[in-house]
Formats: C-alpha cells, structure tokens, sequence
C-alpha cells in the first residue's frame, strides 16, 4: 500500500529550494534529508501544501511565484536606522543582524549600507519577491 502526505504527517524527505537561474538557496540532497511534522509550523504554510498528497518515494518539482513563496519585496520594509540606536561594534554592510522590537519580538534584517551616522536596513525575507523551484523528494511517511 503506497502511503501519501496527509496534513498532519510526519514527513522525511530531500528538499532544495533554488532560484529562477538554477541557484540553489538551501538543500539537502547533498547530505542528511530533513523530517518535518506537518501541521506544526515547522514549513511555510504554502510549501507544505505542494506537500499534501504526494506519495512515499516519489520525487516532484514546483515552480512557485513570490506571492505563493516568500512574498512579493515589499520597499516599505528597508528603513534608515539611526547609528546611535544600533550596537556600538563594527558592523560591516550586506550582514545579517538582529533588532528587537519594543513590544519584544525580534526581526532579521539586512544592512545594506551603512556608515558613521545611519544604517539602511532591509526586513524583508531574502527570497522575497523571488520566483522558486521547490524540488522533493518523499523518503517516509508516518
């Protein structure tokens, strides 16, 4: 009996996410394959609905448009932080740092440029506005 993707399956699969160009963004085809529990939040919610239904052992590939991915890039999301506000420790443009919200979430963002008086930090999600393949392939299902 060949088993399928329901909503709340615990799932062992190979997964690489790449860029229009063929650019892979993050795989695991190269070394150990990744399980997820469905239904968990543990996967967007879009990805795990390519997921649904698929079958142990078979291998699939899906073209997804921002919109169904990471969201299209939204400009309203780079903002100018003040140099005063961030950590006093030589921060270098196009890194990653960590902002935390007055309410006390936390956000990424990227530094896109910087210099001794203000920062220009993008708080978009990298794959933003991104067209990407998913490929899949299903390992085990429980």
């Amino acid at each position: 009996m060949t088993r399928t993707i329901q909503s709340n399956s615990l799932v062992t699969l190979n997964y690489r996410i790449s860029l229009e160009s063929g650019q892979p963004v993050i795989s695991t085809f190269e070394g150990k394959p990744a399980t997820l529990q469905l239904g968990a939040n543990e996967m967007m919610p879009q990805l795990e609905a390519r997921l649904a239904g698929l079958e142990d052992g078979s291998y699939h590939s899906f073209t997804l448009t921002p919109e169904e991915a990471f969201g299209p890039y939204r400009p309203e999301l780079v903002e100018t932080v003040r140099r005063q506000d961030m950590p006093d420790e030589p921060i270098e443009a196009m890194s990653i740092m960590e902002f935390v919200a007055p309410d006390g979430s936390r956000y990424s963002g990227l530094v896109r440029e910087i210099d001794d008086t203000q920062a220009k930090v993008d708080f978009n999600h990298p794959l933003a506005g991104k067209t990407i393949t998913l490929d899949v392939e299903v390992i085990g299902i429980l």
